[in-house]
């Protein structure tokens, strides 16, 4: 697993757009709760969920992507809610999109995924909530 590394508070603060993957529209899964807790915290959330990437009302008043490569403007973190065998694509994406991070919530890590990202120099952080880690250092 990935540790989170001692410069987390300047990297929240480098990190403005979050690209929310597999984001929920129901208010009591952990990807909405985690997404509107960075939106309550000034972050832009973006969703990405191709279920609802064509839904007029979005989530969370955000526009629905499909996929990190559809999203039209840069994207500083990328924030995985989907299982760990489906992460790697995601990886890729991002470094293609040219995000800062990677960051796989509690729970997922996929090694392959989280090594695609190092070595391309993105931040990777696997197996930690983005949500718990940003209320420790703020």
């Amino acid at each position: 697993m990935a540790p989170i590394p001692a410069n987390l508070p300047q990297i929240l603060k480098a990190c403005h757009t979050i690209a929310v993957v597999g984001l929920s529209k129901k208010p009591d899964r952990a990807s909405y709760q985690v997404a509107r807790y960075l939106q309550d915290h000034g972050y832009r959330i973006v969703p990405v969920n191709p279920t609802f990437a064509n839904d007029p009302e979005g989530i969370l008043g955000e526009t629905c992507y499909a996929s990190l490569s559809d999203i039209p403007f840069p994207v500083d973190l990328v924030d995985v809610f989907r299982k760990a065998e489906e992460v790697l694509p995601v990886a890729q994406e991002a470094v293609a999109i040219g995000a800062k991070c990677l960051w796989q919530q509690l729970g997922i890590h996929n090694e392959a995924a989280h090594c695609l990202a190092k070595e391309a120099g993105l931040l990777s952080i696997s197996d930690a909530c983005l949500k718990v880690e940003h209320a420790k250092v703020t």
